[in-house]
């Protein structure tokens, strides 16, 4: 079997980058550690073990790395965040501060809404349809 297992996300802090992602999004705190360089190898889940995709949250380091902190995917949708609650999970999202761009949808694939991480990287909550 093959799959993506990790994507990095460029942030500024890595303490900020955990609290939202596991404090508003619910994801799980998968590794934390300290790195010789100073650095901290960081992924954070959306679930259980091996159910999705993680994230390497990584400290930009340089003026190019922090000009395109929340720019990674030029201003569109970049991160897909699937759901089998939609409103149960939007609801939760919403009382924790996320920041959702628009009212949810009902499209044919699904239910969904855009919503910002602190960074300004776009994602879509969705739960698909089916």
């Amino acid at each position: 079997m093959r799959r993506v297992a990790l994507v990095t996300l460029v942030v500024d802090d890595y303490d900020e980058a955990i609290r939202f992602y596991t404090e508003a999004l619910g994801f799980r705190l998968a590794e934390d550690t300290p790195r010789p360089d100073g650095s901290r190898w960081v992924v954070v889940e959306p679930g259980t073990r091996a159910s999705g995709t993680g994230l390497l949250l990584a400290r930009a380091e340089g003026e190019d790395q922090r000009a395109r902190v929340g720019e990674q995917t030029g201003g569109r949708v970049g991160f897909f965040l699937h759901t089998d609650d939609f409103a149960r999970d939007h609801a939760r999202m919403t009382a924790a501060g996320v920041t959702f761009l628009e009212e949810p949808r009902h499209e044919p694939y699904g239910s969904v809404a855009v919503f910002k991480d602190p960074y300004g990287n776009r994602w879509d909550l969705l739960q698909p349809a089916g």
